[in-house]
């Protein structure tokens, strides 16, 4: 059985900038009485860096303590697969609570919004007995796109999709005027039809590292995954997330 606490605060933390997470979000963290904060491998040490300078700032006397982030097992189908991942990460932040013997509230800083394209809120779930869980929304990897590029999310009176790069690799581009794609470590824009199509592509939005990239998409594709590649070799992780919309020429 895997224990939780009574309160679990899940508190966005935007895309990797300091100023993305909200006063909300600060004060949570300056009333919490433990903080986890995940360790996803080598390579990957910005990750936690940034939630670490985000626990400073907020000078906070919570306790931290790290838990190792599981490997998803790539041989299984892709529901079972992520089923039993979260099913890890539950046991492993049972195991780190039971380790570090606190009593209060437990954070845990969310990349963007755990509210979006996140699974902290399901693996909550997991927990027994289920604890009360509080969301604290941060800036969503949407909103640093659309502010970065300087552009609206969506047209006038037009519909806005939001969808993966999974699901457009097996359904296409939605019907709809704006198209925002979250998770594509495939390039899947590559195999759209491009006429007409405006793409506006960012990575690491919010940081120092910030790379954004726009134009008709059949201008641009292929300099946005040379520059991808490249920045993924280079950091050894990448964020990133796009917005396509057809546009005359």
């Amino acid at each position: 059985m895997i224990r939780a606490p009574k309160d679990i605060w899940l508190i966005g933390i935007g895309t990797g900038s300091l100023s993305h997470i909200t006063l909300e979000g600060v004060a949570a963290l300056r009333d919490a009485a433990l903080i986890l904060v995940p360790r996803k491998g080598a390579g990957k040490d910005d990750l936690a860096e940034v939630r670490h300078q985000i626990i400073a700032a907020s000078e906070t006397r919570a306790k931290v303590v790290h838990f190792d982030y599981p490997e998803r097992d790539p041989a299984l189908p892709y529901q079972e697969r992520v089923a039993l991942w979260h099913d890890e990460i539950a046991n492993r932040w049972a195991a780190a609570l039971d380790t570090a013997q606190v009593e209060g509230p437990v954070a845990l800083l969310v990349w963007g919004d755990p509210s979006l394209y996140d699974s902290t809120l399901r693996i909550a779930a997991r927990l027994t007995p289920e604890p009360n869980v509080r969301v604290i929304p941060g800036i969503t990897a949407i909103q640093a796109l659309t502010a970065a590029h300087a552009i609206p999310l969506n047209t006038v009176n037009g519909a806005v999709h939001v969808t993966t790069g999974r699901r457009l690799r097996t359904h296409g581009l939605p019907q709809g005027d704006t198209t925002v794609v979250m998770l594509d470590g495939e390039c899947t824009f590559k195999d759209l039809p491009p006429d007409g199509l405006h793409i506006w592509w960012g990575a690491y939005l919010g940081t120092r590292n910030q790379i954004l990239i726009h134009g008709l998409l059949d201008e641009v594709c292929d300099e946005i995954i040379q520059t991808r590649s490249d920045a993924r070799a280079q950091y050894g992780w990448i964020m990133d997330s796009y917005l396509l919309r057809r546009t005359s020429r």
